[in-house]
């Protein structure tokens, strides 16, 4: 049995990266969904070009964003149930990440049943300077204290990951922001789901980042990411 794969990517004035990101994704994959975060940009055209569908999200926001290609993935999917994906993957618009490495992330969920799989920034794999030293101090406490409340083994927070999209459905995710990525590991935990980290190979991304690279993305988004796992913590 073939596997439906989609891909959802967001992306906010990606126009220099992200055709090179679509063309590098491997042709297991059955649709593209690049979701423009209010781009003023080229992104929409050069992705348009490059093959995938293209969707647009006014509200600024990676989980907004997020939200936006999950929901457009549930309408289509209402009129054939056939069409509905096996698996979700959620890649950046920024070429940080080697997209062909994507059949390496997916495995764990095709061959032995894993539900939920991450791509992780090991320090041995990363491009020296690809990730800020506040990506890297935020990433380590942030998994330090899903281990000390949780027990999770997550050692980072990377955004190149893979899961099941009834699972998926079943997190209710909610953050509108910067908090997409550890809502939905801190869910996975308390619902149980098998998951695993995949080392990944990491470059330094094309253009300037809209989180790491301001000091006001990087407070934001440290916030947002200790209130979640506060948040759980006393739930």
């Amino acid at each position: 049995m073939t596997n439906i794969i989609k891909v959802i990517i967001p992306a906010y004035n990606e126009e220099g990266s992200i055709a090179n990101v679509i063309n590098d994704i491997p042709n297991i994959v059955d649709e593209i969904i690049v979701i423009s975060n209010n781009s003023t940009d080229k992104t929409e055209e050069n992705a348009l070009k490059a093959g995938a569908t293209v969707l647009q999200e006014s509200r600024k926001g990676y989980g907004y964003a997020c939200l936006k290609g999950m929901k457009y993935i549930a309408s289509t999917s209402l009129s054939d149930q056939e069409e509905k994906p096996d698996i979700i993957v959620f890649l950046d618009g920024d070429y940080s990440d080697y997209p062909e490495q994507l059949t390496e992330l997916v495995a764990p969920i095709i061959n032995n049943d894993i539900d939920f799989v991450i791509g992780a920034r090991v320090k041995e794999l990363r491009e020296t300077g690809s990730m800020t030293p506040q990506q890297v101090f935020g990433n380590w406490l942030a998994t330090f204290l899903m281990k000390l409340f949780f027990g999770a083994k997550f050692t980072d927070l990377g955004p190149f990951r893979a899961i099941k999209y009834q699972k998926l459905l079943q997190l209710e995710m909610e953050d509108k922001t910067y908090g997409w990525t550890v809502e939905m590991q801190l869910k996975a935990i308390k619902q149980k789901f098998s998951y695993i980290e995949i080392p990944m190979k990491y470059r330094n991304r094309i253009g300037v980042s809209k989180v790491s690279g301001t000091v006001k993305g990087s407070i934001f988004a440290g916030v947002k990411i200790l209130g979640w796992i506060f948040k759980y913590s006393f739930k």
